[in-house]
Order: C-alpha cells, then sequence, then structure tokens
C-alpha cells in the first residue's frame, strides 16, 4: 500500500477539477500569494496552538515552531506557483509534507480545522484586495488537493505499519476494515 504521489496527484487533480484556468489564475496571483503567506501561517499555528496537545507537539523541540512557519509560508506559496506546474515535483514535495505531519503528530482532526481557518482568513485577504471569485475558486481547489494528500499519509503510513506488523495481505486488511465500518 505504498502511495504513488505522481499518480494520486494525476487522480486528485481530474477528481476535483482543478484546471488549466485554476493554474493560470493561481500563477498570476502568487505574489499577492506571497505577500500574505507570512500573515496565513500565523493563522494557521495561532489556531493550533490554542490546542494543548498541539502546542505540546508544536513546541517539543528548539526551533521547530521557526521551522513549521518557514515551511508553511513556502507551501502557502507554492500553491500559487505550483513549482512544476502542479506536476511530480509538487506532488512529491506534497507527499513529504504529509509525512512530516505523521511523523511530528499532527492529525487530520488538526489540520483539517486549522486550514478552515486559513481558507476563512484568505477569503478576508481576497475581499479586502478586492481580488475575484476565480481566484478564491482555484485556491480552494488546490488547498483540497494538499489536504487530500496529508490525509492519505496517515492511511498509507497506518496501513503499511498494521500490514508489517501482522503479516495481513492487503486483501484481507480491506476486508477487515470494511467488515469493522459496516458492524459500527
Amino acid at each position: 500500500m505504498t502511495l504513488d504521489a505522481h499518480a494520486f496527484m494525476e487522480t486528485i487533480t481530474k477528481r476535483i477539477g482543478f484546471t488549466d484556468e485554476d493554474k493560470a489564475i493561481l500563477k498570476a496571483n502568487a505574489t499577492w500569494g506571497k505577500d500574505i503567506a507570512p500573515e496565513m501561517a500565523n493563522h494557521f499555528y495561532a489556531y493550533l496552538g490554542r490546542d494543548p496537545e498541539m502546542s505540546e507537539i508544536l513546541n517539543a523541540k528548539e526551533g521547530r515552531m521557526h521551522r513549521l512557519r518557514e515551511t508553511f509560508t513556502q507551501w502557502f506559496y507554492e500553491m500559487f506557483t505550483g513549482m512544476d506546474d502542479w506536476g511530480n515535483a509538487y506532488a512529491d514535495r506534497r507527499w513529504r509534507i504529509g509525512l512530516v505531519h505523521v511523523q511530528i503528530g499532527i492529525g487530520p482532526q488538526h489540520v483539517v480545522p486549522a486550514m478552515a481557518i486559513v481558507v476563512n482568513a484568505v477569503g478576508q485577504k481576497l475581499k479586502e484586495a478586492d481580488k475575484n471569485e476565480e481566484l478564491r475558486d482555484a485556491l480552494s481547489l488546490i488547498c483540497m488537493i494538499d489536504l487530500a494528500f496529508i490525509e492519505q499519509a496517515y492511511i498509507e503510513v497506518t496501513s503499511a505499519a498494521v500490514l508489517q506488523e501482522t503479516g495481513w495481505t492487503e486483501g484481507l486488511f480491506k476486508r477487515l476494515i470494511a467488515t469493522g465500518a459496516g458492524s459500527m
């Protein structure tokens, strides 16, 4: 159950309807995205920092918060540039970001609401800058693609760990999950 980040990017891009027009809109607004990125990092980490569990994780190591803010700022800007037109390098980077979330313990239950805070803050900035709805829509799509990578990292890491520890086949594991979900 190892994720092919390139295939996942292609599939999720088609599934969500992220188009060349969306890419062009984001690229045309890359400078604006870079300018607001640090403020969006502040919103993201202010939200996470209010939770005692997350605050402990975020501050567990000297300099972690600084590095996380820098990474978030770069990540946010990359949503506008696509790095390589939202291709393989973009997919690889998003996969690595998802794995880091898993490694340090920032789970989907924390990331998804924190991203909702950012999306709301971006919406306010869009209004202040008199930006159009097309930019909001394109940014929403790429945010959802990026969140899909983070959530998929949790699924992939968890599944791989269970398969390794139990020796089960992938087919058996999927049947057990489906059966378990059906009984809840």
